[in-house]
């Protein structure tokens, strides 16, 4: 068996509209596809192995890096109509413990997300070295899943 690239990620939102917000409009990624897709016929949509309850339909958002990319680097889907469990990770949890960026410049990445009211997971000193520079820092996405920016 030979592994060729990663296909996507997904994550489960609570509202797609806020995740769109945070990772389309703040952090620029590009949505390809977004759409309302019945559950019926989807793969173990049936199946408690793969889901915590039944779900008539859920939107999901294909999102891209970049415009020109061709595989999406993560897919978001909700379930709008339905109540869904929400507890985050943290990162000695396991599972996905969080998506991690590479940025061109920390300071004026943590910058801007503190201006558009990203919340800090943690304190900035946090992340900053002995020398006051930034290192890493984390934040929360709107579901509260850990995003690492370095």
């Amino acid at each position: 068996m030979t592994v060729t690239h990663v296909a996507h990620i997904a994550i489960c939102v609570n509202n797609l509209e806020k995740s769109l917000d945070f990772y389309r409009d703040l952090l620029g990624f590009y949505v390809k596809m977004q759409q309302t897709q019945e559950m019926l016929n989807r793969p173990g949509s049936q199946s408690d192995h793969m889901y915590q309850s039944t779900h008539n339909h859920r939107t999901v958002a294909n999102i891209y890096i970049n415009e020109s990319d061709t595989v999406p680097f993560l897919v978001l889907t909700s379930h709008p109509d339905d109540k869904i469990e929400q507890n985050p990770i943290k990162l000695d949890q396991v599972g996905i413990t969080h998506l991690s960026f590479k940025v061109k410049d920390l300071d004026t990445t943590i910058t801007k997300l503190l201006s558009s009211g990203v919340k800090l997971a943690g304190d900035e000193s946090d992340f900053r070295d002995e020398n006051g520079n930034m290192r890493t820092f984390f934040v929360y996405d709107p579901d509260g899943i850990l995003v690492q920016f370095e």
